[in-house]
């Protein structure tokens, strides 16, 4: 807090203003804004700048306004990151479907795959994390909160259709590498039984999975119409990990009825 007071100091120092200078402006703010709230006493900002008090939000917003600081920035200085709310709000779990709130303001910034092999094929289903070429910084403060390089991604493939409709053609995959043991039991229905992520010999799949006497059983949805496949375990398949994410669209199933 004290090294946030003494960047404030010389901020005002840069500018050449006296502690009264600054009292007189933010007078003018509180009475723009009809509020005490704004006012910085001499005695105040003395105790902001050398003994690390901690000021209220209405006078960090007259300071602000007055160095030509970002509001923003400002409160970092104090420790308190706002790109980091995503983050906490996600840690808070809510009964009740609610509106988020929270908006891109330009300030923070996430890490993101800026570059793909450019060989992939959006036609097969795919793991994407192994065609990340660059990892980069975009200006996403909704998307810290799910830490992108903490976990591994698939895409399921334009034309794959064996898990539809709970996992639709084109949708972004979240994979916990963690979970790799196919589970026997322990869901009430199809909606949450487990899905895995699958490496073959010819590529990938998702789907539901059994295991049986060393042989591997993936069973695709039953509205596929696609029968279940068959592998020896783990000679002829890897279990890469388990869905916990989808991001994808709800059109898919007409776009399918229009082709058909």
């Amino acid at each position: 807090m004290e090294d946030a007071g003494q960047k404030l100091k010389r901020v005002r120092e840069r500018l050449n203003l006296r502690y009264r200078d600054v009292e007189d402006a933010s007078q003018k703010i509180a009475a723009r804004h009809q509020s005490d709230e704004y006012i910085i006493a001499l005695s105040r900002l003395a105790d902001i700048e050398n003994k690390g008090t901690v000021p209220s939000i209405y006078r960090l917003y007259s300071l602000c306004a007055i160095y030509r600081l970002d509001f923003v920035e400002a409160l970092a200085w104090y420790g308190l990151k706002i790109p980091e709310l995503p983050i906490d709000a996600a840690e808070i779990e809510l009964e009740k479907t609610h509106p988020i709130g929270f908006v891109n303001n330009g300030h923070g910034e996430v890490a993101f795959p800026l570059s793909l092999d450019p060989g992939i094929d959006l036609r097969r289903t795919t793991y994407i994390s192994r065609l990340i070429q660059r990892w980069g910084k975009l200006p996403m403060v909704m998307l810290e909160s799910l830490q992108l390089q903490n976990h591994r991604y698939a895409f399921i493939g334009t034309e794959d259709w064996s898990m539809y409709p709970i996992l639709q053609p084109g949708s972004l995959l979240l994979i916990d590498e963690t979970r790799r043991k196919v589970a026997p039991s322990g869901w009430t229905s199809e909606w949450d039984r487990p899905i895995y992520f699958l490496e073959h010999r010819a590529g990938y799949l998702c789907g539901w999975c059994s295991l049986n006497d060393g042989q591997l059983i993936v069973q695709p949805h039953p509205s596929s119409l696609q029968p279940p496949e068959f592998f020896s375990y783990p000679d002829e398949i890897d279990v890469i990990g388990q869905v916990t994410g989808v991001a994808m669209r709800l059109d898919q199933g007409r776009r399918r009825r229009i082709r058909s």
